[in-house]
């Protein structure tokens, strides 16, 4: 889209909790802005959850917390319809005045993995689930929001009800709507398990750019959802006694003549599945903090809530981490079912394709895909908790491989300083602190 009428519009990047961090800007700016002409502070994207400065970051500080140049990334100016004045936000991403990418920015972080494919001649697609739960915020604790055609609070679970969906009719459409002017490409919505969960499917895409659907999908559910006076929210528990919320995310790699690697012709598929496998199960303890980034994450690890807590794998199985999916041989593919909705999707991305790319390039070979209920099964565990979640992601080789030294020590800095700071509220108010942050 060009801005138009629009007479001022919005800059802004993601920051390592997937938050937008940027500028309202003068229509008289827009022109100006593949010269670099918007400078922020690098500590921008690297603050914690509440947009406090993260203590000795060596991203930021050892420059004296320098400004960094920020430039428009491919995607261009798009509309923000859920508010009342004509509005646009131009997606930006951070970089140095020498021209070199800011390594404290996540979207940079998926780039690099995604050149190591481009360097074998191979791009990425990627399609997203994004659940969500509409929500009743104007009490001291989280209810269901009332249903629009009774006046009611939701009282009951209406998963794949048709008569749900119909309810939240308005909502829903109006989201299409701002979909298609935003060009994310949603697909089909459901009706989720939890009471007041949807999901909406967003259609396979470069992944790089799936990132980006997924990034400003969260912010469109987020403000048409305050305009239908409901809260929209990704938290991964929402509450305690539904069902959690998760992002689910599909994908295969095209050679150069528009092969899939993955599609032998058949429904196992290939030797590169199967190593692509095997670096994700290999990565997934170290990666937990990653798909699990805030302390009320570990709320959805919970055993027989399609949750995975096990490293395994398996055909057509959801209690499985990764499923390989059935249908058209041409579309094989792997679903990574691990990642919370409050994650960081650039991030998310980049932990689980680099894993996949490490196992390709070592040849790792991937257990015996498993059968039945992965939760009764004697398998490696996804870390339990924030705690062991930071160490883990600290240490790990293969983590060493995917991200940059610099983000994996500034991300360690942030989640330890959210940790001190969340153990001193109570319990009961954390919501207030996740419930549009993430």
């Amino acid at each position: 889209m060009t801005l138009g009428n629009i007479r001022t519009f919005r800059v802004a990047a993601a920051d390592l909790n997937g938050q937008m961090r940027g500028k309202r800007l003068p229509r008289s700016a827009f022109d100006k802005l593949a010269e670099g002409s918007v400078r922020m502070p690098l500590s921008v994207l690297n603050v914690d959850v509440w947009g406090a400065d993260i203590k000795d970051s060596p991203l930021v500080f050892d420059s004296g917390d320098a400004d960094g140049v920020m430039m428009p990334t491919e995607r261009g100016p798009v509309p923000l319809p859920w508010l009342d004045t004509p509005s646009a936000l131009v997606p930006m991403e951070m970089f140095h005045d020498t021209g070199m990418p800011f390594l404290g920015d996540p979207r940079h972080a998926l780039r690099a993995v995604l050149e190591r494919y481009a360097e074998k001649g191979w791009t990425v697609n990627a399609g997203i689930e994004m659940e969500f739960y509409l929500v009743d915020d104007s009490g001291p604790v989280l209810n269901p929001p009332e249903n629009p055609q009774s006046g009611r609070p939701l009282s009951g679970n209406a998963i794949l009800s048709l008569r749900q969906l119909d309810a939240f009719d308005g909502f829903i459409s109006a989201v299409y709507e701002a979909c298609e002017d935003m060009d994310i490409p949603a697909q089909s919505t459901i009706s989720e398990a939890g009471l007041g969960q949807f999901e909406i499917d967003l259609e396979h895409r470069e992944a790089l750019r799936a990132a980006d659907d997924a990034w400003l999908f969260k912010a469109l559910i987020k403000g048409m959802a305050r305009k239908f006076d409901m809260a929209g929210t990704f938290m991964a528990k929402p509450h305690l006694d539904e069902a959690g919320t998760g992002m689910h995310v599909h994908f295969s790699v095209m050679d150069r003549q528009g092969n899939n690697i993955f599609d032998n012709g058949g429904p196992e598929g290939t030797a590169f599945l199967h190593n692509a496998v095997a670096g994700c199960l290999e990565a997934l303890p170290a990666s937990t903090l990653v798909f699990a980034p805030h302390g009320p994450s570990y709320d959805r690890f919970v055993e027989d809530s399609h949750a995975p807590t096990g490293a395994c794998w398996a055909y057509e199985n959801r209690t499985a981490a990764l499923r390989i999916p059935g249908g058209s041989n041409k579309a094989r593919r792997i679903e990574h079912r691990v990642a919370g909705g409050d994650n960081n999707p650039y991030l998310a991305l980049a932990a689980i394709l680099g894993a996949a790319l490490i196992g390709i390039e070592d040849g790792m070979v991937a257990p015996p895909p498993i059968s039945g209920n992965a939760y009764e099964l004697d398998l490696p565990q996804l870390k339990p908790d924030w705690t062991s979640a930071i160490a883990a992601f600290e240490k790990d080789p293969m983590i060493a491989r995917i991200f940059p030294k610099a983000l994996i020590k500034n991300y360690v800095l942030t989640k330890r300083q959210e940790q001190e700071r969340l153990a001193e509220l109570p319990v009961e108010q954390h919501w207030k602190t996740y419930l549009e942050a993430v």
